[in-house]
């Protein structure tokens, strides 16, 4: 609410104002709460990986659950609180306003945490969409649409009204990052609903591939990068009192960053069935990525001319450095992996991993805890209760960082070259995929240990900053003065980016604009021209049985640990048998193509073991792989498969494209009864006695059919 106007002696006029700092107090402290959560679930996760058992034998706490609620906890509860909290403070004072609404603030707020509570209830409950960063079913993604539709319009609404005629370089980032999510969440979450908490993605195969990394790298790019670096011009000035090194770079920067980056998700996608025209595209813009990305990271640093000296005592300038540095690190070995003759070796390895690692731990962990640490003393009028602490944090998360990716590192390498080594005889040398498990084992050890350090530095920052609010009072409304913006000024001279920093509307329209092209030209020629996804007459739909069977795979979330993509070379085609063609996975809503083999890949799997060893495995895994670190899914063998939908899930199928007749979809559960009656026939004659309805005989289904649309030769 403004004060009265007052007048300086050179007779202009002041109007009072409060900033709003209760808002930003309460994203922060749920950054600190779900950043311990969702570090928690991590180590949870990894702890797994050497020792199943830790899923206490629960279906809600096995790797493939606790996964996707990990990165989901870290990047949209962690980082997303900590980013808002950043602009929200930030925002009011580069702009001389207080927010444009605290009603709107609030709603978002809270719906942003009712988002995240909802994704803690049901990624574990198993409703998921399997797509990488956006697992979370279709009620919750309308909710992120709605909640982020409220944030920007307070964004923009705070900026129309706002005292500084220039938007700051760290609100161009902001303003991108508002309006490039919705175009990524919105596109990638199409999808036809079945029932409350299931439904099918609106694309299949290639094209929801391609999607859905056009989405899961730039989430990385505007969700982990775009608002961070935006956070890193205001924060890491400010700590340094230093001015931004460079007007122009930031300029540079910021629009062939934003331009470059939509373009590099295929990066993801190299020697699959994706079109060659799209990866080779995804590789020149990765590489080009380099030169943006750096030139941010040398904005950053040279920042730190002349307080040099201070970076030695200032814990705040320690994370902020180590943090810039770690995003040069990471985006400097993106691009070196999206080269074909890198990602070779290390896709589907622990090296991905490590690399994501370097970003999440290193750049987003540590720019959070530098602004959490300047924030908490400013914002309660106090002093830091100990820097000795938040040195010791600091040391302790940054050995942290290292015992968690070097071993990964190390593991990444070692899984590569044992799968690709032959021996004198032409024969693969590790043909059982534990080989090259068994092998990394330490690695993982060491990796829970390093995640171990990592969650204790966070520990001793939050007992920190408690003891620092304990000592202060919290000013919940920050007075300040500035002059009122004066409307339709014409300004003469001036730098042409200057007119852009003072129209928000077309700054934002032109962001849009940039990051648009990028997805337009990618994905209209594989949606268009049919040669890019050529068909398989032989390829015929799921049968209902397996259609459930799919379901409760992604369910348990074994493509987290499974590929199902074989890349066309010579390693990968003697261990699992004939690549993949685009046209064998034109009925997959979604894809399953996986980004990690923990597990190997399932593509060929069926037919390659009888029933009754896929009915032992998913039992006891190691009776059938001794030494296999996959758990058990004894509720599998309890479960009936809920026959209710069965029939909707074909209509909606069928109204996705997928060839079904009315017939088909009206007899979907007989047909059902029928396939499930075979497979328990086949076990009883073997000595196993299971009821067709049940989970597990659907799963058999489903992986028995795995890539026996095409003849391959074994």
């Amino acid at each position: 609410m403004d004060l009265n106007v007052t007048t300086t002696k050179s007779g202009e006029s002041l109007e009072g104002f409060h900033y709003d700092n209760k808002i930003v107090k309460a994203f922060m402290i749920a950054t600190v709460v779900f950043g311990i959560v969702g570090m928690l679930a991590g180590l949870t996760a990894s702890i797994q990986l050497f020792f199943p058992a830790a899923n206490f034998n629960l279906p809600y706490t096995t790797f493939g659950r606790m996964r996707p609620l990990h990165t989901n906890a870290v990047i949209f509860a962690f980082v997303g609180n900590g980013m808002f909290a950043g602009i929200y403070y930030s925002l009011q004072r580069l702009s001389k306003a207080p927010m444009f609404s605290k009603t709107l603030s609030w709603l978002h707020f809270w719906g942003w945490q009712l988002i995240i509570v909802g994704a803690a209830v049901t990624l574990p409950l198993g409703f998921t969409t399997s797509k990488e960063y956006a697992e979370l079913e279709w009620p919750i993604d309308i909710a992120i649409a709605v909640v982020w539709v409220i944030f920007t319009i307070n964004l923009v609404g705070t900026l129309v009204k706002r005292r500084e005629r220039h938007m700051y370089v760290a609100i161009w980032f902001y303003l991108a990052t508002a309006v490039t999510i919705a175009l990524l969440h919105i596109v990638n979450s199409l999808a036809i609903p079945v029932s409350l908490f299931k439904s099918y993605t609106l694309f299949a195969g290639v094209q929801d591939a391609l999607v859905q990394w056009w989405y899961g790298h730039n989430a990385v790019a505007f969700f982990l990068t775009t608002p961070i670096l935006g956070l890193m011009y205001y924060f890491l000035p400010k700590a340094a009192n230093r001015p931004v090194f460079s007007y122009k770079l930031s300029i540079i920067h910021f629009w062939s960053l934003i331009f470059i980056y939509i373009w590099a998700g295929p990066h993801h996608l190299l020697y699959t069935a994706l079109p060659d025209w799209a990866q080779s595209l995804g590789v020149a813009f990765s590489i080009m990525l380099l030169a943006p990305s750096w030139g941010g990271m040398l904005n950053g640093l040279l920042t730190l001319r002349g307080a040099w000296d201070r970076v030695r005592e200032d814990p705040v300038l320690k994370f902020f450095v180590v943090a810039v540095t770690a995003y040069g690190m990471a985006t400097f070995e993106g691009p070196m992996l999206s080269l074909k003759n890198v990602n070779a070796i290390s896709h589907y390895t622990d090296w991905t991993v490590a690399h994501v690692h370097v970003g999440a731990l290193g750049w987003n962990g540590f720019m959070i805890f530098g602004m959490l640490y300047y924030l908490v003393p400013r914002m309660w009028k106090t002093k830091l209760y100990s820097t000795k602490l938040a040195n010791a944090h600091f040391w302790i998360a940054t050995l942290g960082i290292l015992f968690y990716a070097l071993p990964l590192y190390w593991a990444g390498f070692t899984q590569s070259l044992m799968w690709k080594e032959f021996d004198t005889d032409g024969f693969l040398a590790y043909p059982n995929f534990l080989e090259t498990v068994t092998q990394i084992l330490p690695m993982y050890v060491m990796r829970s240990i390093g995640g171990t350090m990592y969650l204790i530095g966070t520990f001793i920052m939050v007992y920190n900053l408690l003891k620092t609010a304990g000592t202060g009072i919290f000013q919940t409304e920050e007075y300040a003065e500035a002059p009122a913006l004066k409307k339709n000024v014409k300004i003469a001279g001036g730098h042409w980016h200057a007119v852009l920093e003072r129209k928000p509307v077309l700054f934002t329209i032109l962001s849009f604009v940039a990051v648009l092209i990028g997805g337009v030209v990618e994905f209209v020629p594989t949606w268009i021209i049919d040669s890019n996804v050529p068909t398989i007459s032989s390829v015929k739909p799921y049968t209902p049985l397996e259609i459930e069977g799919r379901d409760i795979y992604i369910k348990e979330g074994c493509n987290n640990c499974h590929s199902q993509m074989i890349r066309p070379f010579r390693d990968e085609t003697e261990r699992y048998g004939e690549y993949t063609k685009a046209g064998e996975l034109v009925y997959d809503h979604p894809h399953l193509w996986g980004s990690k083999r923990t597990g190997p890949d399932l593509q060929r799997e069926g037919g390659k073991y009888p029933n009754s060893w896929h009915y032992n495995h998913m039992l006891d895994p190691s009776s059938m792989s001794p030494g296999s670190i996959m758990p058990s899914y004894p509720w599998l063998f309890d479960n009936d498969v809920d026959t209710e939908l069965t029939s909707k899930k074909l209509s909606v199928m069928q109204t996705l494209g997928v060839p079904y007749s009315d017939k088909e979809v009206e007899n979907a559960v007989s047909t059902m009864q029928e396939q499930a009656e075979a497979i328990s026939e086949n076990l009883a004659e073997g000595g196993i006695e299971v009821s067709e309805s049940t989970e597990i005989v659907a799963l058999i289904a489903y992986l028995q059919r795995l890539g026996t649309d095409i003849k391959v030769n074994r």
